[in-house]
């Protein structure tokens, strides 16, 4: 009987399920829903427990990220059981001709930002629903394809967030001269399907832990209605320029609003004039308080 040990990661919504010995040597999966298992038997089968919201298959693991809905003490032994009967009963994990000998198809252009120094690339696929900022290549563990795009000597900045990547560069080259080889390169590394976020390397850092829905649920009415505009309203704006506008705090004796610029946003010449000219003024009316400032602690 294959036995797997159940191991925790450092990101508490994700557990590892470790087989004695290697089920892939050469890619990584990651799989989103049910629609995307064609590759994995086994991960389609997993989705049709109810609280499983992302499957990753590399080396000699499964790992597992769930939904909120349940606690991982309550069903972590169920789930390693029914991996176990799976394989035990010959099923596969990976339908391995498939997974050998197909690319994923899949696009990827540049789009020029407001930040002379930013340049979007956009895939025709979701990379991420967990937005990643890595400043150097020592912040990038938790993102494989930013740790091999620092690689590159004039890439200062990487920021992945849904399906695209911002980079930042150094002002050694210009963005005509390296443009279609970074395309070039991200197409490649996607296409040979290859890991582009370790979900399970995502530490827990104040601004991951904003994003959780249970840190939202703990806010006031007023920093909740905040957020809620940003999302809706700021959000679509700032990632069609390739950058993200995070919410940092809010302070109701000052009136005082704090946000984290990313990607293209961060050092932004026109993100001063953006937050006061767009958000502030956004938030003033839509609050009703004409007394509201916005400021970014990264700005």
């Amino acid at each position: 009987m294959q036995k797997v040990i159940i191991r925790e990661t450092q990101n508490p919504s994700i557990l590892k399920f470790e087989f004695p010995d290697f089920i892939t040597k050469s890619q990584n999966f990651e799989f989103k829903n049910i629609d995307e298992t064609a590759q994995s038997p086994l991960a389609k089968q997993l989705f049709y427990l109810p609280f499983v919201k992302t499957v990753y298959i590399s080396g000699n693991f499964i790992a597992i990220e769930k939904f909120s809905i349940v606690e991982w003490h309550e069903v972590k032994e169920l789930v390693a059981e029914q991996i176990e009967t799976f394989v035990d009963k010959g099923g596969k994990i990976l339908n391995t001709e498939d997974s050998d000998n197909k690319k994923i198809p899949v696009t990827v252009y540049s789009e020029t930002t407001p930040n002379p120094s930013v340049m979007k690339f956009v895939a025709s696929k979701m990379l991420t629903k967990t937005a990643v900022e890595c400043k150097n290549i020592d912040d990038s563990a938790v993102s494989p394809l930013a740790k091999e795009l620092f690689r590159f000597p004039f890439v200062k900045e990487v920021f992945i967030d849904e399906n695209y990547v911002s980079i930042s560069k150094y002002e050694i080259a210009d963005w005509i001269e390296i443009t279609q080889e970074i395309r070039s390169f991200i197409k490649t590394y996607i296409e040979e399907g290859k890991t582009i976020i370790d979900e399970t390397q995502i530490v827990k850092t104040a601004n991951h832990e904003k994003q959780q829905e249970a840190y939202f649920d703990k806010l006031d009415a007023i920093s909740q209605q905040i957020i809620n505009i940003l999302e809706e309203y700021v959000k679509p704006a700032v990632q069609s320029d390739g950058g993200n506008i995070a919410f940092q705090s809010y302070d109701e004796k000052e009136k005082r609003v704090k946000v984290i610029l990313q990607g293209a946003c961060s050092g932004c010449p026109s993100s001063t004039f953006t937050l006061k000219s767009g958000i502030e003024n956004m938030l003033k009316e839509m609050l009703h308080d004409q007394e509201i400032k916005v400021e970014a602690v990264n700005g």
